[in-house]
């Protein structure tokens, strides 16, 4: 990446910031509005979601690559696109953006910045489903960068609108997501003691991801 480090920083920060204040805000509006039906709920966060996705990678894309989650940053440091230093400083930026985006959705419903989350999310299934989530995610990321690197904001936002819904854990396929929405009681929360096994199954997800890429890989023609 040519951008300065302290862009990159900043668009890290920044995007994944406002990536949280959508998930965690549309979440509870959605919630409050929808009368105790989960489906309409959850149909406002998904669209807001990947609507929020795509504004955020179209926005920031130019800047730092539009990241906003360790497994890609992890992914372009594998690549040698990202030097090592600025990849776990990336990582920094994106952890505390992502509890910079909880606590501002929480001030604006007037709620206290940060809660511990308490939604159950442990099960075999949902381990399962993060893993797959995770898996196409960054298929999506690494396929679409290789063969229509314009049609990426879309691409991701599309996957991640249909994942909200094909998938049992509503595809956080996150760690800084993941750890953030552990602070947060609204619809898009989780449990604290719930977060290690998503994140292993997100880490799982993505080296799958990874060896699937590198298959799928087109050979480099003979000379």
């Amino acid at each position: 990446m040519t951008t300065s480090a302290p862009r990159i920083l900043l668009a890290e920060f920044l995007g994944t910031a406002a990536l949280l204040t959508v998930v965690v805000g549309s979440g509870h509006m959605g919630e409050m509005l929808a009368g105790g039906n989960g489906a309409i709920a959850l149909l406002a966060n998904s669209i807001a979601t990947g609507l929020g996705l795509w504004w955020l990678i179209v926005l920031f894309g130019p800047i730092s690559g539009a990241q906003f989650n360790p497994l890609v940053t992890a992914f372009l440091l594998i690549e040698g696109e990202l030097r090592a230093g600025l990849a776990f400083a990336i990582v920094a930026m994106q952890c505390l953006g992502a509890m910079l985006g909880v606590a501002l959705a929480h001030a604006m419903f007037g709620l206290p910045l940060w809660m511990a989350g308490t939604t159950v999310r442990s099960s075999p299934g949902l381990w399962l489903s993060e893993c797959v989530a995770t898996c196409g995610l960054l298929l999506t990321i690494v396929l679409g960068r290789r063969q229509s690197p314009n049609a990426v904001p879309a691409l991701v936002a599309a996957y991640i609108g249909a994942a909200y819904w094909f998938t049992s854990s509503t595809s956080f396929a996150n760690p800084a997501v993941t750890l953030a929405r552990a602070f947060t009681t609204t619809f898009a929360g989780i449990r604290l003691i719930d977060v290690p096994a998503f994140v292993l199954a997100q880490i799982t997800g993505a080296l799958l991801a990874l060896a699937l890429a590198r298959a799928l890989r087109a050979p480099v023609a003979a000379r």
